[in-house]
């Protein structure tokens, strides 16, 4: 899965790389978390645009949001068949830029947070749907989630799932929902190369939303860690996913 990412990158980069035609002046952000706006592309009006969502896809068939499954997620093999998702797949791909994120490899003493991102640049596009939710005082709202794939043989140390990462050439046809169905889409759910990505374990800071800072990406050498301090990082293991505004 991904439940937490970054967006480090200065705008003008982000900009370059997925050539949208906005220029939105974002901060750098290093700990995105669930329910928090992330950056999304997508094609509209002839042109690719800047938008922003929040994570967590809601079905404009939903009544109460409150009540529904919050879906950072969702799987590549199925997505173009469940109901959740149908109807995105078709009509509300987009990418997401990413200058990494964070995954957990469960171990004796508890989760040991990753640091993953290129090896090769600071910038990617994730795989991503979109869909608008309105509530029944005619409010919209856009969300989204994250499409993730089995992992390479790099990821699979540490999380049997990983985000879907496109390269830039394929960005023209995922957006293309006018002209690439969902079946053709789908045969883009390729896992990234084993050494596109490389891995750091940092310190158990990012497991809170509150830390958003630079030092949550800082390695640490799992060599010298005590045993007590593995401990004390597996009480406080669970992900939290309070809110915080991009902006």
């Amino acid at each position: 899965m991904c439940g937490r990412l970054a967006l480090t990158t200065p705008p003008d980069a982000v900009r370059d790389f997925f050539d949208y035609s906005e220029r939105p002046n974002f901060p750098p952000r290093y700990n995105i978390a669930p329910t928090q706006p992330i950056a999304t592309v997508r094609y509209e009006y002839g042109a690719r645009r800047f938008h922003l969502v929040r994570w967590g896809l809601i079905p404009n068939w939903v009544k109460d949001p409150s009540s529904f499954t919050l879906l950072i997620n969702a799987r590549s093999e199925t997505a173009g068949e469940k109901p959740s998702f149908r109807s995105a797949m078709r009509h509300g791909r987009c990418l997401i830029p990413a200058s990494g994120f964070y995954e957990w490899r469960r171990t004796s003493d508890g989760k040991q947070p990753f640091w993953i991102r290129p090896a090769d640049g600071d910038i990617m596009a994730f795989a991503g749907l979109w869909e608008t939710w309105s509530d029944p005082d005619g409010g919209d709202m856009d969300t989204g989630a994250i499409l993730t794939i089995e992992s390479n043989r790099m990821m699979s140390s540490i999380h049997h799932r990983m985000p879907v990462i496109l390269k830039p050439d394929a960005f023209e046809a995922w957006l293309d929902t006018s002209n690439v169905d969902t079946r053709e889409a789908k045969k883009m759910f390729v896992p990234v190369e084993d050494d596109y990505l490389v891995a750091t374990p940092i310190s158990s800071r990012v497991n809170k939303v509150v830390n958003d800072d630079a030092d949550v990406q800082t390695p640490i050498d799992l060599q010298k860690i005590e045993p007590s301090a593995k401990k004390s990082a597996a009480k406080v293991a669970k992900v939290d996913d309070s809110q915080m505004d991009l902006f």
